[in-house]
């Protein structure tokens, strides 16, 4: 096996240090954390901001990724060890051939079909003896890991290594709750009709339909499968869990969180706001080679039009929503008749939407007002300028933290995953959105099956409902997320108590 290693392992800092650098805190030498991220740009792009806020606190650190994963976010690396962080990528080869998936592509995003999830899942088994060859080679010795639960085998030689495995888990403390609450009461979740999840600080209904696929499998009994094992696993082998988000926004679903699982629990976000450069901002999950708009253009646009007037949407890099679904979409954004930016990267039968798009004559109905992204877009960069007045989206969290960040009220139009979790959290918890009226998770593999359940006239309506609306509440979100991750914040502290806990426990080891 062939390891690329980045030309500038560690190196000896000679510059002047900015603010983005943390001179103020201990200088951990001994510390080495190894960062090994999922293959796809809501999993990856969070774990490599937390492992340059990691890498400024003064740590060690190794990010470990396949070599079509670690272009996109090199150059962001680079400029961090200009700046004197001992950070560097490792990159392991990812195993197409072995597991069925064309050359080329190394990321869920990059799939041809969803159906090849199951050959990803086999793709991250076979990661196992790779990954342990390079635990092998690494100096200094492993401090911990933090992986995405995903890469299972990480459990085997983290144990192997006797190193602490935490779980990087993208998402949030109500998201975990909920697992676990239902965990217990997955037998009693009726197949019909909202049911109240158990034992949550707020009364929280859902649907089983709304479920996430641990509790509402779809008809891939592999992908159900290593559903099942990727839970078993992290009950019996984590250290604790790193989450993506901070203390104010969910206070009482980490409480409660922390309390029934016993895990230690460190909410270290909102990670994006590490990109406080803008050129971070611009490139953060840059696609290369991509033929986009270019970030010039877009912000141009935008400086065109008064605060908070511009309507934002993009449901994510995987983006499930059918053709049929996607045309109301655009109809309803049509009849606002406000300025709009709409992202199509990634769409379920993206040909038939652009043939749509053209016969339709939809772009040249609604030119001057509407801004088509086709592919990758600077979505922090976005969401961060004044003419963003509200943002529809699919409620990944990734996205959902983001708009909160930029202080933008949400439309929420969950599509699958935890995603329905997440519209809860904005609409009933945090309060800072409405949702759009999207009733079932669309299973990966099988949108086929699904029809037209959010109308025209729901997108409009959504839309004006929180257009202009409840400003200062969105700012002040916005401004307790930026106080989190500043030094004093609660993020801060969980970073330094997550640190010094590694520190405490390769102390430990070296007195046995």
């Amino acid at each position: 096996m062939q390891q690329k290693q980045c030309p500038y392992l560690f190196p000896p800092f000679h510059g002047k240090k900015t603010n983005t650098m943390d001179t103020t805190t201990k200088c951990y030498h001994n510390l080495h954390f190894i960062f090994i991220p999922l293959m796809a740009p809501g999993h990856l792009l969070p774990m490599v901001d937390m492992a340059k806020l990691l890498a400024r606190r003064k740590v060690k650190v190794t990010i470990i990724t396949t070599p079509l994963n670690s272009i996109h976010f090199q150059s962001t690396i680079n400029r961090e060890i200009l700046l004197g962080s001992q950070i560097q990528i490792l990159n392991i080869k990812f195993p197409n051939q072995e597991s069925g998936i064309p050359e080329g592509c190394e990321s869920v995003d990059t799939l041809p079909s969803m159906d090849l999830m199951s050959n990803f899942y086999i793709a991250l088994c076979k990661l196992h003896q790779p990954l342990e060859n390079i635990f092998q080679t690494l100096s200094p010795i492993p401090s911990c890991v933090i992986s995405d639960k995903h890469i299972s085998c990480v459990a085997d030689i983290a144990q192997k290594f006797d190193v602490p495995r935490i779980i990087f888990d993208g998402t949030n403390c109500f998201h975990l709750l909920c697992n676990h609450n239902l965990h217990n009461f997955n037998k009693n979740i009726p197949n019909e009709g909202k049911f109240v999840v158990p034992n949550m600080p707020d009364i929280i209904e859902l649907q089983k339909c709304q479920l996430p696929g641990l509790f509402n499998p779809g008809r891939n009994k592999k992908l159900n499968s290593f559903r099942e094992r990727i839970r078993e696993i992290d009950e019996k082998c984590s250290y604790g869990v790193v989450v993506n988000s901070f203390e104010e926004l969910e206070e009482n679903y980490v409480k409660e969180y922390q309390r029934v699982s016993g895990y230690k629990v460190w909410c270290v976000g909102p990670v994006s706001l590490c990109n406080n450069d803008e050129l971070d901002k611009v490139e953060r999950g840059k696609r290369i080679n991509s033929n986009n708009e270019s970030e010039y253009e877009i912000v141009k646009w935008l400086d065109s039009w008064p605060s908070n007037s511009v309507i934002y949407v993009c449901l994510g890099s995987l983006n499930r929503a059918t053709p049929q679904q996607l045309k109301e979409v655009g109809l309803g954004l049509e009849a606002t008749k406000r300025p709009f930016i709409w992202v199509l990267r990634g769409a379920y039968g993206k040909d038939e939407i652009e043939k749509w798009l053209y016969e339709e004559r939809f772009e040249e109905r609604v030119k001057g007002r509407g801004f088509f992204i086709k592919g990758w877009a600077p979505q922090v960069l976005i969401l961060s300028h004044k003419a963003i007045g509200v943002f529809l989206t699919h409620c990944g969290w990734n996205s959902t933290l983001e708009g909160i960040c930029g202080g933008v009220p949400l439309v929420t139009f969950p599509l699958f995953a935890e995603q329905f979790y997440n519209e809860k959290v904005v609409v009933q918890v945090v309060k800072n959105g409405v949702s759009v009226g999207a009733e079932s998770v669309v299973h990966l593999g099988e949108e086929e099956n699904y029809c037209v359940v959010v109308k025209k006239e729901n997108v409009r309506d959504a839309i004006e409902k929180v257009m202009g609306e409840g400003e200062e509440k969105e700012k002040i979100y916005g401004d307790m997320a930026r106080k989190a991750l500043e030094e004093g914040g609660s993020s801060y502290r969980n970073m330094t108590l997550l640190i010094e806990d590694i520190m405490q426990h390769v102390e430990n080891k070296v007195k046995v």
